[in-house]
C-alpha cells in the first residue's frame, strides 16, 4: 500500500501525468475494500467510500463540462449525487444521507470514473492549443489538490468504518526513543506568514502578512499517549473547571471519557486502530490522535499552558523538512514515535511539525487581512465557527502540504487524526 511519491509541479507538461498518478492513488486506497465497503456509511459525518470515488470524478467532470464545447454530462443523477455543497450546481443530497443509496453501484461509478479520466486526458493534451488553456492547467492543478484531499478523508472513513479490519500493512516496530519533551523560547516581535510563493496554494493562505507575536514558548513535539493517559488518570474528563461550557456539556452528552478510538478494558485503556488493539500504555512516545479541540485545549489547561496560536505554529514550523516527516507515502498507516525523523524538526527544534498528526490551534478559521477570493465555494463559505489545525498527517499526501497549509474543523470533532502540542506566552 505505499504509493509512489507523487511531485506536484506547476509545468503543463507534467500535468497529464500527474493526473494519471493522483487519480491512481485513490483506487490505490479502496482496493482492499470488499464490495459491501464501498456503499456503507458509519456516521453523519463520513462518507461511503464509493461516494468519494464519485465526488473526485464530479469535480473533473465540471471542468469539462466547462471547457468542452457539446460535452454532455454522463449523468443527471450522477450530478445530484455526487455534489457535496457547491450550490452553484444544483441540488445535492444531503451529506448525512449519502449512504442511504445503493445506486449509483460501484461497478457504475467505477465506469464513471473512467469515462471522465479519458476525457480529462484528452482535455489535457490539447490544452496547450485551447483558448483558455493555461485557465484548464490551473483548475485541473485545483482538481487534484482536491482530490488529495479526499485521499486523506477516505483515509479516516475506512478507519471509521473497518479501523483493524482494513488490510493496512503491519505496524512498524517502533525501538523506544527515550525521547524528552521539553519547550523551545522563541522571540516575538514582528512576523510574516502566508503563502507568497509561485507554486499552487489555496486562497486561504494568501496574502503574506506581518503580524506582531510576544515571546513565546511552544512543545518541541507532539503531547504523546502518555501525557494525555496522566491526564485522563488525573480526572481531566471529570473537571468542569478545566472545559468550555459547550465542550462540558457535549462531554456528557457524547459520554466522552477519552480520545476516539480508546476503549477501556479490564481498568486499562487501551488504542484500537489499522493495526489492531494494544494499550494506551505500551505506546506511551506516540502522539496522541483523535482529539477535539476541545479537548486539546482543557489538557492544556490542565497542563499549566495553552494551544498555539496559527502564526506561533507557523514560525515554530521554521524549515522543517517535509521530505523527513511521516506523510501518506511512508506507508506506516499510523504515527510514529515523538523524536522521530530527527533531520526534519524546524530550525527552532521542533520535531514532527510536519505530518504524523494534524495539530489543533487555538485561532479561529478567518480570512487573512486582503484575502480575495480565487474559486467560489471552496474555502470562503467556511470563514465561521471552526478551528485552524497545521501540519499535516500520516494519511496525507506529501505533495499536498505546505507549512502555511491551513485546515480547518469544527471543535467538537474527532474523527480528524488530529492532536496538539501546548504553548506559553513569556
Amino acid at each position: 500500500m505505499v504509493a509512489r511519491e507523487i511531485g506536484i509541479q506547476s509545468s503543463a507538461q507534467s500535468l497529464l501525468e500527474q493526473f494519471r498518478q493522483v487519480r491512481a492513488r485513490t483506487l490505490q486506497i479502496v482496493a482492499p475494500l470488499e464490495i459491501e465497503d464501498y456503499v456503507v456509511q458509519t456516521a453523519p459525518f463520513m462518507s461511503p467510500p464509493r461516494w468519494h470515488m464519485g465526488h473526485t470524478t464530479w469535480f473533473f467532470e465540471m471542468l469539462l463540462k466547462q471547457f468542452v464545447p457539446g460535452y454532455e454530462l454522463y449523468s443527471e443523477e450522477y450530478l445530484y449525487y455526487f455534489n457535496s455543497y457547491y450550490e452553484r450546481f444544483g441540488t445535492r443530497i444531503e451529506r448525512d444521507r449519502r449512504g442511504t443509496r445503493s445506486r449509483p453501484t460501484v461497478r457504475e461509478t467505477r465506469a464513471y470514473r473512467e469515462q471522465v479520466d479519458d476525457a480529462m486526458m484528452k482535455l489535457l493534451m490539447d490544452a496547450d492549443d485551447h483558448s483558455q488553456g493555461s485557465e484548464i492547467n490551473s483548475l485541473t492543478r485545483l482538481g487534484l489538490e482536491h482530490e488529495m484531499q479526499h485521499q486523506e478523508l477516505l483515509v479516516y472513513d475506512i478507519k471509521h468504518l473497518l479501523c483493524d479490519q482494513y488490510a493496512a500493512p503491519p505496524r512498524p516496530i517502533f525501538r523506544p526513543t527515550g525521547f524528552k519533551s521539553a519547550m523551545v523560547e522563541i522571540d516575538g516581535g514582528i512576523f510574516e506568514m502566508g503563502y507568497a510563493g509561485d507554486d499552487f496554494a489555496y486562497d486561504n493562505e494568501k496574502p503574506r502578512h506581518s503580524v506582531y507575536l510576544q515571546d513565546y514558548a511552544v512543545d518541541d513535539a507532539p503531547v504523546t499517549n502518555g501525557d494525555y493517559l496522566a491526564f485522563i488518570n488525573d480526572g481531566g474528563y471529570q473537571d468542569h473547571r478545566l472545559w468550555f461550557s459547550d465542550a462540558w456539556s457535549l462531554l456528557h452528552q457524547e459520554e466522552w471519557q477519552a480520545p476516539m478510538y480508546w476503549e477501556l478494558e479490564g481498568g486499562q485503556w487501551l488504542i484500537r486502530d489499522f493495526h489492531g488493539l494494544s494499550f494506551a500504555r505500551d505506546r506511551a512516545e506516540e502522539p496522541v490522535c483523535h482529539v477535539s479541540y476541545y479537548e486539546a485545549s482543557a489538557y492544556a489547561k490542565w497542563a499549566g499552558k495553552r494551544l498555539p496560536t496559527e502564526a506561533e505554529w507557523e514560525k515554530a514550523s521554521a524549515l522543517a523538512s517535509p521530505e523527513e516527516a511521516n506523510f501518506y507515502e511512508n506507508g506506516l498507516w499510523g504515527v510514529s514515535p515523538v523524536g522521530s525523523f530527527p533531520r526534519g524538526k524546524s530550525k527552532y527544534g521542533c520535531y514532527q511539525m510536519l505530518g504524523d498528526v494534524w495539530e489543533w490551534t487555538m485561532s479561529d478559521y478567518a480570512p487573512y487581512p486582503g484575502f480575495k477570493c480565487e474559486f467560489d465555494e471552496y474555502n470562503d463559505k467556511f470563514f465561521v465557527g471552526q478551528r485552524v489545525l497545521r501540519g499535516g498527517s500520516y494519511a496525507t499526501p506529501r505533495s499536498h502540504i505546505r507549512p502555511t497549509y491551513r485546515n480547518f474543523f469544527y471543535p467538537q470533532e474527532r474523527w480528524v487524526i488530529a492532536g496538539f502540542r501546548c504553548a506559553k506566552t513569556l
